[in-house]
């Protein structure tokens, strides 16, 4: 599962590793230069749009990029020349998360009460993990299911995103809108819809950077 703009963010980071701009980058894999161009990247009444597979296809055969290494880019996870780095993840199940003296106000994991996980390449030592039971995400998650959070990741709209209330409830879902005074969230689950928050009610929001899917 990854996202529009983490799509897009990986296809910026290869540019940039190769000292290219996303328009040279078209150009080497034999595309129009403007096929990456920001005003591409939705339509006029702003619905995200996609590269197609067959660009994303040229761009890594063009640039000697395995996909492995385009899937790093796009999550935020750093890649070397054996693979994919493990780091070891603080871990909980989503439905024991709300519980208090796990995270600080900012949505850092703390204290002593987590699990661990290994998980490849992860850069951000705050990254952490929680663990899916049961059916109350699906469709969108499974039982079994590991998302993979990171406090510290810029959050933009149609992310995936866990949001703490003050209460201590957990939500997660895919940001719709984030103003001064509310933020919007489209739920995952089966009754799905939109969950929307007081600002002043959120103790913090961070992005789901990768979803691990369950066996």
């Amino acid at each position: 599962m990854f996202t529009h703009p983490q799509i897009w963010a990986g296809i910026d980071r290869l540019a940039k590793e190769k000292g290219w701009s996303p328009s040279r980058l078209a150009r080497e894999a034999g595309l129009d230069p403007t096929t990456f161009n920001p005003s591409k990247r939705h339509t006029n009444q702003e619905k995200p749009r996609w590269p197609s597979t067959e660009s994303l296809a040229k761009v890594l055969e063009a640039t000697n990029t395995s996909l492995e290494t385009f899937v790093g880019l796009m999550s935020d996870i750093v890649p070397n020349g054996d693979g994919l780095r493990s780091r070891r993840l603080r871990s909980v199940r989503y439905h024991e998360a709300s519980q208090a003296g796990l995270f600080d106000g900012s949505g850092l994991p703390v204290g002593d009460a987590w699990d661990e996980i290994d998980f490849p390449g992860i850069a951000d030592k705050h990254t952490f993990a929680l663990e899916i039971q049961g059916d109350r995400l699906r469709p969108a998650y499974r039982d079994g299911d590991v998302l993979v959070v990171s406090p510290t990741a810029s959050i933009r709209r149609h992310d995936h995103v866990v949001l703490k209330a003050r209460s201590g409830a957990l939500s997660v879902g895919i940001l719709l809108r984030r103003t001064a005074q509310r933020v919007e969230l489209e739920a995952p689950g089966d009754d799905e819809g939109k969950l929307t928050f007081k600002v002043n009610n959120v103790e913090w929001l961070s992005r789901v950077i990768w979803a691990k899917l369950g066996s």
